[in-house]
Order: structure tokens, then sequence, then C-alpha cells
């Protein structure tokens, strides 16, 4: 039986981005030896969406009751995310992660799958 889900964000500068969720997202996490930390992640849901080749395997967006009012927070601390982009499906943004990568961010505008049992 499957019992969570296990998320790997490749990264070229692990450290910094191991920073920037524990610091700035201040996301919780458990040292898995020698400072290897392995975050907890808010609730989590999956959609499947039609690709091609040029589409990446996998994506990561976390969700936001208020992504104005998030990215306020975010600008506090010195993150600057990219342009609000209004979508049929929720308001979306991006932040860029110290490695180089980028991380989705948006306000879902559809029924979320978030605490089903």
């Amino acid at each position: 039986m499957v019992n969570g889900a296990h998320f790997l964000l490749y990264s070229k500068d692990p450290d910094a981005d191991r920073d920037f969720f524990k610091d700035v997202l201040q996301f919780r996490s458990v040292d898995a030896g020698r400072g290897w930390l392995i975050f907890a992640l808010p609730p989590a849901e999956l959609a499947i969406h039609p690709g091609s080749g040029d589409s990446p395997g996998a994506e990561l967006y976390l969700m936001c009751d208020d992504l104005r009012a998030f990215i306020k927070v975010l600008e506090a601390k010195g993150v600057h995310c990219t342009e609000i982009a209004e979508e049929r499906w929720g308001t979306r943004t991006a932040i860029r992660l110290p490695s180089g990568g980028e991380l989705g961010l948006y306000q879902p505008a559809h029924p979320t799958a978030i605490g089903l049992k």
C-alpha cells in the first residue's frame, strides 16, 4: 500500500536550495545524515497532463490560498517572482531558486483534491 510520495528536485547547488527551502520557505525537515535534509511538503495532489517530447517529465507548483499576499512575504525576504499570469485554472507565477532552478507558485481557481481522504 502506498503511504506517501517522495519528490526529487535536482539542483546545481543543493546546499543553497536546501537553505532556501529551510530559511525562506520555512519547510520543516529531518536530517537523513551528514546534513542531507528531507523536507516535509504541504498536502499534495497530482494532475496528469498531455505532453510531448518537449514537455518536462514533472513540474512542482506550490499552491497558495492568496498568491499575491505570499508574493509580498517572499519579496520582503528578497525573493523576486516572475510576472503574474492569469490562467483559466488559476493565477500563477514562479520563483528562481538559488541554483537557478524554477519553482512554480499558483492560486488554483479549480476544485482541489487537498483534504480528500
